[in-house]
């Protein structure tokens, strides 16, 4: 079989089985089998390739398993990040986090990540932020792990930390910029998402309670004990919830300051600061 062949199959079973962007899914997954770089591998479509190793990343696709898992590697703000089904894939709505505590608070010392996940909020901020420090905390053993790891590969372990923790339990002293990306997925509605996230993705990280807003209850009940005088707390919320949320926070003393929506439109960011 060669590359052509190969890809022309593995798109065609890849769209039949309903999956989005079904070419680039065939082309990665073809070059990770063949061990090569997707430039090399379009170069010369006429190279024979092993079908079989081909067959068994396209079945896991095929069975809807993200390729981001498959391939255990997701880029986020041009930088390469580690994953796995323990945490919640890098997507690049949660880019405009970044972009908005970047604005809001241009030269942060003390950074804070609950529910860092990968990583990769707390990782892009240090990475654009050289002179600051920061703190990643999960309740996922296997979550703080891989944000290690990442940290590690990134050359950030001299300025970043990670922690086993529910929320700000076991936290003291304030921070200059709070980042947050929590579970905001209605119970009723996990039912309805995508199999890529419903089957594969962790239910913790998603599943945001009835409402969908019970991690940022819990948010605005710590985040003025944590946020240092001039400090800003950025959070990620879903499509409709910004107006609740700014609402909660605004019950718990601090003042929304503004907020950043992603690429489709959607208030994605909400900037909020100590009143």
């Amino acid at each position: 079989m060669t590359v052509s062949e190969a890809l022309r199959l593995g798109a065609a079973r890849l769209a039949t089985a309903g999956v989005d962007n079904p070419r680039l899914d065939a082309r990665l997954l073809l070059a990770r089998a063949a061990g090569l770089s997707q430039a090399a591998l379009l170069a010369d479509p006429n190279r024979p390739v092993d079908p079989d190793s081909y067959e068994v990343l396209l079945a896991r696709r095929l069975a809807r398993e993200p390729v981001a898992y498959i391939l255990g590697t997701q880029e986020f703000w041009s930088l390469p990040f580690l994953v796995s089904p323990s945490t919640l894939i890098p997507r690049a709505d949660s880019e405009t986090v970044v972009e908005a505590a970047l604005a809001a608070q241009p030269a942060p010392r003390r950074v804070l990540d609950l529910g860092t996940g990968t990583g990769c909020l707390l990782l892009a901020v240090l990475h654009e932020r050289p002179g600051a420090w920061g703190l990643g905390v999960d309740r996922a053993p296997d979550a703080a792990i891989l944000a290690r790891a990442n940290a590690i590969a990134l050359g950030l372990t001299s300025r970043a930390a990670v922690l086993v923790g529910d929320w700000a339990a076991a936290l003291a002293g304030t921070f200059d910029l709070i980042l947050s990306n929590p579970p905001y997925v209605a119970s009723a509605e996990m039912a309805t998402l995508q199999p890529e996230v419903g089957r594969w993705e962790p239910c913790r990280a998603l599943d945001g309670g009835a409402d969908g807003l019970d991690a940022y209850r819990a948010l605005a009940a710590v985040l003025p004990g944590l946020l240092a005088a001039d400090g800003v707390a950025v959070l990620e919320v879903g499509a409709g919830q910004a107006t609740a949320v700014e609402s909660m926070a605004r019950g718990a003393g601090l003042h929304h300051s503004g907020s950043r929506r992603d690429l489709p439109g959607i208030e994605r960011a909400l900037v909020l600061r100590a009143d």
